[in-house]
This record gives C-alpha cells, structure tokens and sequence, in this order.
C-alpha cells in the first residue's frame, strides 16, 4: 500500500518527495531505486525534514506515528481507519486542532465520481442497501473487517443521511484470521431511513455496491467501475437537470478513463461525445434558469465553465 501512495505522490507536480521510512529495510531499498527517493534510518529523522507525512502502516501504529507528526508541526495523511479505536482518534483531532495542522484520512470513495455525483443529487433515501466484498489478503487484518471495508460505505452513508442514528444492531464472525471477518450491520435514523450494510474480506470476487431507495426512484452505484445509474416509476420523468448532469459526469468520468486504455473503442467514444453534449444542453438549461444551482453544481462536479 505504501508503493501505492509513493506512486502517486509522484504525479502531484507541487509535492516535494523528501524520502521513506519502512522497518523493512530491504523493501525500502526496493522503493528507493524504484522512484528515486531517499532512505531514512528512523521515522524521527524523517518528520524533522519534512512538512506533510504520508502514514500507510498497520493501523495499529497509527497514532504513535501521527502523534509524533503532529508534534513536529507536520500535516498528516493517514490510510484508513485513522486510528484502531476511537479514544486514540480523538486524541489526534484535538492536537491537529491546537497545532493547526491537517489529518486527512485516506477514505477515497469520497473522490470517486459516482459518489460525488450521488452527493449533488441530493437524495432522501428511506433504504440502503450496501455490499463491500473481496478476496482475503493478510493486509489489514489486524483489525476487523468494519473497519477494513464497511468504514468506506458508514462513511458514505452517514455523509449523505442529515439524521441522527436510532439505533444499531450488527453481528460478525471471525474465519481466517483473528478479528471479524464478515459483518452485517442494520442501522436505523431518526428520520425513518435505514441501511444495511454486508462486508466481507473472505469472498470469492470484488463487489462495492451501494442502492438506495427514496420515493419515486432508486439509483444504483458501482464504486469500483465509478458508476451511477437511475431508475424511476414513471419512464417519462428524467429527474432535474441537475440529478441528469450529475449522473452524466459520472459516466463521462467512467467512459474517459475506459478509453485511456481502449484507444480504438470507437463505439464509446461515439457514446462519450453524446453524453458530453447533451450534459452541456442541460447545462446551458440550468445557467439560464437557475444560475445559482448552475454555479453550485459547476463547482461541486470541478467542470469547465
């Protein structure tokens, strides 16, 4: 994982890459010639030179290390969960607050297209449904699989539910290794909305699906193929402009990164410039007829004016 951050690290042209720390001397060596970076001996003499800290190690190191950061006045990005229990957490958020110092934790799905354009469709939904499933793979398992996976889809869920929670009911299992892995959890909102929510690390193939249901509609998501799409009761009704964009850009930010690698697929590409003009017809609509909602969803999706 921490090859995985390195890696693009690099391609950020106003980051400075100063070096690495890893106990594992041998992988260090194997990463330095690989990106052309430096080796430290030991973590402290790495945060001495440094302003941000990238912390991707088992999460039961995390504060120790993210402590240490903060106390040398640096940033710090932390792979997810930000820490193994909530006591250690909040520690870390009080002290970035007094230092004044950033800790980003590293939950990406926030960033994938799907959901922020789930994010702009402003939904009310009654029921979700969400499934985070993949093979086992020893990283991570020092914690149980909730925190593993299914804290991608809580923190989904409670990002787009503005609702207290009732109450929660959940059960796991242990199978291969010493923490929980499979859970299923069923959680209630004050407004009446209700999730469940299914992790496991033990399946046969990859799933990260999410539906959620709301009066008149249900949308579908795909986090790991970024895509979106909408079913309604009634075949005419297409939803506001600005559910269409959203879903729209999520599939033109889909078909893109498709076509980076399927350059002779001209059938998507034909589809591709279909969907961009008819997301800059609705657009065109929605700055005519509500400028404000057009400025807020220019911003939110980052598209060109």
């Amino acid at each position: 994982m921490g090859n995985f951050h390195l890696k693009q690290l690099t391609t950020i042209q106003t980051a400075s890459i100063v070096g690495i720390f890893d106990i594992d001397f041998e992988r260090s060596e194997e990463i330095s010639r690989k990106y052309n970076v430096p080796i430290f001996p030991n973590i402290e003499s790495l945060l001495n030179e440094i302003d941000a800290v990238s912390i991707v190690t088992p999460t039961r190191h995390h504060y120790e290390i993210a402590d240490k950061a903060l106390n040398n006045d640096c940033h710090v990005f932390i792979e997810k969960p930000i820490t193994d229990n909530l006591s250690h957490a909040d520690k870390l958020l009080k002290k970035a607050k007094e230092k004044d110092k950033i800790i980003q934790v590293g939950h990406i799905e926030r960033f994938n297209p799907a959901f922020m354009a789930l994010d702009i469709c402003q939904m009310k939904p009654r029921f979700i449904e969400a499934h985070r499933l993949a093979p086992f793979n020893i990283r991570g398992n020092d914690v149980p699989v909730v925190l593993d996976l299914m804290i991608h889809d809580l923190d989904i869920i409670l990002s787009l539910i503005k609702s207290e929670i009732k109450d929660i009911r959940a059960n796991g299992v242990k199978v291969v290794s010493p923490t929980v892995d499979m859970a299923n959890s069923r959680i209630e909102f004050e407004n009446g909305c209700v999730a469940n929510l299914t992790a496991s690390r033990i399946s046969q193939k990859n799933m990260r699906k999410m539906r959620l249901f709301q009066e008149q509609n249900y949308i579908t998501i795909d986090f790991q193929k970024g895509i979106i799409e909408e079913y309604r009761t009634h075949e005419k009704d297409t939803g506001s402009s600005e559910v269409q964009i959203a879903l729209l850009t999520a599939r033109i930010s889909h078909l893109t990164e498709h076509l980076r690698t399927h350059r002779k697929d001209f059938h998507s590409r034909h589809g591709l410039i279909k969907m961009a003009s008819k997301r800059r017809k609705l657009l065109d609509y929605l700055k005519r007829n509500n400028l404000e909602k057009y400025q807020e969803i220019v911003q939110k999706l980052k598209l060109r004016r």
